[in-house]
Formats: C-alpha cells, structure tokens, sequence
C-alpha cells in the first residue's frame, strides 16, 4: 500500500497538471468564438464561386478545359490541414488517416504532400510520405493571401503535368462538439458537382455572354475557386482545432478531479488507519505498564 507521503505527492501533481488543462480549456474557449466566426464568413464566398462555375459549364455545353480534364491519377498530391500543437484529442490523427486510407485505395504509383501544420508534416513522413512544401505558421490565423500561396503552388504542378490529382485534407468545423475530416479532390473539378438543377436561379441569367469566352473565364474564376476551397478547409481547420482542444482539455479537467477526489479518500483512509494504529500502540502500551 502507498504511503500517504506518496499518495499526497501524487495528489499534488495531479492538482498541478488540472491547472494547466483548465487554462488550456480557457484560451481555446477564448479564441474558438474567433475562429468560428472566420469559418463562417468565408462560406457565402465558397458557395458564390461554386454556383458562378456551374452556370457557365451549364451554358457553355460540353467544354474542354485543363482544370476539367480528368486524369488517370498516378501523381497525386495531398494537401494535409493539421496543427502545430497536440493535446487536441482525434484532431490530427483523424485527418492524417484518411490521406493514408485513400492512398491506400487510390493505387497511385508516387504521391506527394503538402503539409500545413508541423504535426501532419511529422505524421506523413513517419508514414513515409514526400513532404514537398511545409507551411508551418500560417496555422495560427490564415489570411487570403497564404491559401493563394498554397493554391498556386499545386494549380502550377497540375497545369505543367506533374500532378494528375490534388486532394485536400482537413477537417470541417461543425459544432462545438462535432468536427469532421474531410478530403476533397480540387483538381480536377468534377463536373457532376457544379450540375445545376433545372429550378435553379441560375438557369435564369441563361442569356449572359462572357467574354472573350467561356474557357477564358474559367481560366480566371477556377484557380480562384481553388483557393477559397484552400482557405475555406484552413478557417475550418483552424475552428475545428479550438473546439477539439477545448474539449479534450475539459474531459482531462475533469477525470483530473475525479482522480483527485479518489486520491483523498484513499489519502484519508491511510490518515485513519494511521491514526488507529498510534492509538491500538498507546493502548497497548498503557496496557502493559499495568
């Protein structure tokens, strides 16, 4: 049986690492209000680019264009979302096991990752991974301008040849409580997936003229739309990260005082036992003086 020195030092730890985790479970509830809003406000934008290209390929017929061409998909590169920090629970395991699950069913001869937040990048290349691009700070409060960087460097590789496929994995924020993975292939786009419905408002603007033409257009709308779909899955991300590290903080706050409060009773009934044996040796030897 542990000595009640021992059971008190354990105690005292475990009182230390509570207040940690409730401060960690703070300042992840201070910044997910944050967080939440910035995924929010960039939805209507994502949702404006997605409907302004399915009514062009809808009136433009059967287009051949570069970003709509399907491949045979035997270079295929990942973006991976994730963060620089643990203690989010599933946060970053979830989204690194289904790059590799969808590898694993993809079939493609080389494959190659582009990390976004330093714990991905460490659990790709322990899979064996090639990590060709590391975007490690920009994790913290994503800008416009960092998911165009991230946007140009794989609409380049497609556009020369190098990559038949680019997927991107990340998790998608949607309650406080409820955060799901999710892996996207954004190039190139599918044309079932921006198929209008025959109510919709758009089929109403079917008399609007682009100029010069339909496929010039799309060369300028489709890497926008790259990049919000980019900067879409990092303000996801981000939200996503706060709700799961608070959450996960929260639950080790309190198995913490469930562990404190099991300690106490058995750091007081070792003090009882104590005190009882003291008093049966004062007893005893009280008796024996008699």
């Amino acid at each position: 049986m542990a000595s009640m020195r021992d059971i008190k030092r354990r105690r005292d730890s475990i009182k230390s690492t509570q207040q940690i985790t409730n401060a960690m479970k703070l300042v992840a509830t201070a910044k997910l209000q944050k967080a939440k809003n910035g995924a929010e406000e960039t939805r209507p934008y994502f949702h404006k680019m997605h409907d302004t290209i399915a009514s062009i390929i809808a009136q433009s017929g059967n287009i051949n264009h570069k970003y709509l061409e399907e491949r045979d998909g035997k270079n295929n590169t990942y973006i991976v979302i994730t963060s620089n920090r643990g203690l989010a629970g599933g946060y970053n395991n979830n989204v690194c096991k289904q790059v590799i699950s969808h590898h694993k069913e993809d079939e493609a001869e080389k494959v190659q990752v582009i990390a976004v937040g330093k714990k991905g990048r460490d659990a790709m290349r322990r899979s064996g991974f090639d990590i060709i691009a590391t975007f490690d700070k920009i994790v913290e409060g994503p800008t416009f301008a960092d998911a165009v960087k991230i946007g140009n460097e794989v609409l380049k590789r497609f556009t020369e040849g190098e990559v038949d496929h680019v997927y991107i994995s990340y998790t998608n924020f949607q309650t406080t409580l409820t955060q799901e993975p999710k892996l996207l292939k954004i190039l190139p786009l599918d044309i079932e997936d921006f198929a209008l419905d025959e109510t919709s408002e758009h089929n109403l603007a079917s008399g609007i003229e682009y100029d010069p033409d339909p496929e010039e257009v799309l060369n300028n709308i489709i890497p926008q739309y790259v990049n919000s779909i980019i900067f879409g899955a990092l303000r996801e991300s981000v939200a996503s990260e706060h709700a799961a590290r608070m959450t996960a903080m929260d639950s080790a706050t309190t198995n913490a005082s469930d562990m404190i409060d099991k300690l106490t009773l058995k750091y007081n009934r070792a003090r009882q036992a104590s005190i009882t044996q003291e008093l049966s040796e004062i007893v005893s030897g009280a008796e024996a003086l008699k």
